[in-house]
């Protein structure tokens, strides 16, 4: 095997090893905003450009060859085409894409969904966890009659308005502008301490607690399951909503989600990614009084001042009903989970011990099959900072190594072998990385 110091410098060997990947990176810098379309593809010199994807590798259009732990930004449990997703797609897109009408395949999809999270007693479907969290606050503010969100510094639930409080340091700066003040007055961002909780909820004005219930960043930040707990007995005192977002975590922690792992019921789920069986989609879930909220009565007064409305072209299309159900039924047992589980283990100590041996105090951690790796030291969002952090990932992908962000999940489809060239790879990455005086060894 050569050594990425036999190739140069890092970014040069990393330029030499796929000029179709900038050829079209120049391409869709003329007609893409920003050259990108979704800001954690955003990756300097340039991003790679996939072609295609099997199991839990994928090629670039350099003919480059990467271990996957992207899985589709997490959706792909089972790994990349797999039979079970391509041929639940391959037999309904004969029978159509878009019926503009109901279809058993979506009571299937729910029902199955029902089954494997017990607090869901309905449910509607959406496209995307961006919609799904949307909804979800909307529910609940029309339930209580009450205006006010409570979430909490780091957390990412979306694009939506409501959602851009506090997600990045500085806190006080929403992620995105474009955002009416007075739509981000409605949202309280909140340290993860009880106490505060317990002080605005007091004040009666609140509709929903909505947290990733892993912690930030699908547990970059880890959350003890106990504040979960706590959240859930303050809101119950205080007659809120607890929203659990399991757009990340649910069917990856357990078949049921963090909340069937944890044993904590919310009010109300939403879910996107694995829900989906990788294909878009999303849900919002919960009690039957609730979620009632979109049932049309035919009368006039709850239909047009009372009811929420909810439209969607593609809401429970289905090509995304047959993958979806067919994917969670083929999980729902567990053995997937106990497999990818035991692999998410073997790579965090894999990956530790690679750090440990150049004497780096980078910190590999993570539950059940996701893993996150910060160089700071400490369990942190931004956990590759700097020009080390951005040096790595380069180094990783002249490795045939591709993350999401600082961290990523394994798949159904990923092997022991892939878990040993992972750390292989991270070894020689970091020899190089060391190397060019960008971490201390």
């Amino acid at each position: 095997m050569s050594t990425q110091s036999d190739r140069g410098t890092i970014e040069q060997a990393f330029k030499g090893k796929a000029p179709g990947s900038a050829h079209l990176y120049d391409r869709a810098r003329a007609v893409l905003a920003g050259g990108v379309t979704h800001d954690t593809r955003i990756h300097a010199p340039f991003p790679i450009m996939v072609q295609r994807a099997l199991g839990a590798r994928k090629w670039d259009v350099d003919g480059n060859e990467y271990i996957d732990y992207t899985m589709g930004h997490g959706a792909l449990i089972l790994g990349h085409s797999h039979p079970v997703q391509v041929q639940a797609v391959r037999e309904q897109i004969e029978l159509g894409t878009h019926y503009g009408a109901s279809h058993e395949l979506e009571i299937r999809w729910a029902e199955q969904i029902k089954r494997m999270v017990p607090s869901i007693e309905k449910l509607r479907f959406h496209s995307s966890g961006t919609e799904a969290t949307h909804m979800a606050m909307r529910l609940a503010r029309s339930y209580t009659g009450r205006d006010r969100i409570i979430k909490f510094e780091g957390h990412f639930h979306g694009w939506h308005d409501y959602a851009t409080v506090a997600v990045e340091e500085p806190y006080d700066v929403p992620m995105s502008s474009g955002v009416p003040v007075a739509t981000r007055s409605t949202v309280t961002a909140l340290p993860a301490d009880l106490d505060r909780v317990r002080e605005e909820l007091v004040r009666g004005d609140v509709a929903a607690v909505i947290v990733e219930p892993s912690g930030p960043s699908w547990g970059a930040v880890p959350f003890p399951t106990d504040f979960v707990e706590g959240l859930r007995r303050l809101t119950t005192e205080h007659d809120t909503v607890l929203i659990l977002d399991e757009v990340v975590t649910g069917f990856r922690m357990s078949p049921g989600g963090f909340q069937v792992r944890a044993g904590i019921t919310p009010e109300l789920t939403t879910m996107a990614k694995i829900v989906a069986g990788g294909l878009p989609g999303a849900a919002v879930g919960g009690r039957a009084e609730i979620m009632d909220r979109l049932e049309k009565r035919d009368d006039p007064a709850w239909d047009r001042g009372e009811r929420i409305a909810h439209p969607g072209t593609y809401n429970a299309n289905p090509i995304s009903a047959a993958a979806g159900a067919a994917v969670l039924e083929h999980i729902a047992d567990g053995r997937v989970h106990e497999r990818i589980n035991e692999l998410g283990s073997q790579l965090r100590h894999g990956l530790q011990a690679v750090f440990d041996r150049h004497d780096i105090g980078a910190v590999v951690y993570g539950e059940t099959s996701y893993w996150h790796v910060s160089l700071t030291g400490q369990p942190a969002k931004s956990g590759w900072p700097g020009a080390g952090g951005a040096a790595l990932k380069r180094a990783l992908l002249n490795e045939g190594v591709h993350l999401i962000s600082n961290g990523g999940f394994v798949s159904d489809s990923h092997e022991e072998a892939d878990i040993e060239q992972t750390t292989i790879a991270f070894d020689v990455a970091l020899t190089a990385v060391v190397g060019e005086g960008y971490l201390a060894g």
